[in-house]
């Protein structure tokens, strides 16, 4: 397997100023493998689901490409399940209702095919989970991208801390990355994160586009304009799955690629927004992603000619 994804696998029920859906696949793993897939094959999904889980999102999966090997079924349990509320500005939510059921006793064991992975994306759980996975590789993958939030900066910070300075790339939002670091200024704070062991940070800023800081070096992409948003649960998971398929894709690791794959990844959220749950990412075509990565193109790119 050439790419190994890890975290949850889920049921969600949303409600947006735009509409309402009581039960929709959801989770981190879900979103990043999809998006994904659309740039790179072999693809492996670690993850835990109750015997609730519908098999036609299974054979989805496995229709993307996506193998379930290290996605474990408990039989008689109940799939994660989230609930939440958007308000108006899609940027702000309140969570109603949070039912671990099987991921209260993740414990996310890696196919002997997975262990060899040259990309291995780490979304939003544990970090004790998330170093469990690392230790179970037999060698260190060539990328490791790692996701977290401010819940376990609250409740796990030592182990967090220990998860950070053991992968490449970490990516969070403006917010976490305040408090992660005491710095109120982006740029100082990603200096002090950088210093904690990942070579590269990305720094999510919602519908006003991410940021990735590298040594002395920054790169911005926007998010790109959209008339209607319904959606923007997973938009975050959605932005990693394009950067990680991009890499994983060309195998080139280097901070331009990772500036490419920031425009990837963005253009996928722009994608993921537009229904509710991860629908829109069940059959885009390769002319659909192209005429979105060129919209992107044509809203950074400007010629200028400096006089004087």
């Amino acid at each position: 397997m050439k790419t190994v994804v890890v975290g949850t696998v889920a049921f969600d029920a949303i409600e947006t100023p735009f509409g309402k859906t009581d039960r929709v696949v959801g989770g981190s793993a879900t979103y990043i493998s999809l998006a994904a897939s659309y740039f790179s094959k072999d693809i492996g999904i670690v993850s835990v689901v109750g015997d609730d889980f519908p098999q036609e999102m299974i054979a989805i999966f496995h229709l993307r490409g996506i193998d379930t090997a290290g996605m474990e079924v408990k039989a008689g349990q109940k799939s994660f399940f989230w609930s939440g509320k958007y308000h108006m500005d899609m940027n702000s939510r309140d969570t109603l209702v949070t039912d671990l059921n099987v991921l209260a006793d993740f414990n996310p064991v890696l196919p002997a095919n997975y262990r060899n992975a040259e990309f291995l994306m780490l979304g939003n759980i544990d970090p004790n989970l998330q170093i469990q996975v690392i230790e179970q590789m037999n060698k260190r993958p060539k990328l490791i991208v790692m996701d977290t939030m401010n819940f376990w900066m609250d409740i796990a910070r030592k182990p967090l801390d220990r998860a950070i300075s053991m992968v490449d790339v970490l990516t969070i939002n403006d917010e976490e990355a305040r408090q992660l670091s005491g710095e109120y200024s982006v740029v100082k704070a990603a200096r002090a994160i950088l210093k904690r062991g990942p070579k590269y940070l990305i720094i999510k800023k919602g519908e006003h586009g991410a940021l990735i800081f590298h040594g002395d070096h920054v790169f911005f992409a926007p998010a790109l304009p959209l008339e209607e948003v319904f959606d923007p649960t997973g938009a975050g998971d959605t932005f990693a799955g394009g950067f990680l398929g991009h890499l994983a894709r060309s195998g080139d690791t280097s901070f331009s690629s990772m500036k490419r794959g920031i425009i990837f990844g963005s253009g996928m959220a722009s994608f993921c927004v537009e229904k509710f749950g991860p629908e829109r990412l069940f059959d885009l075509t390769q002319a659909q992603i192209d005429d979105r990565v060129h919209a992107f193109i044509d809203l950074v790119q400007v010629d200028i000619e400096l006089v004087g």
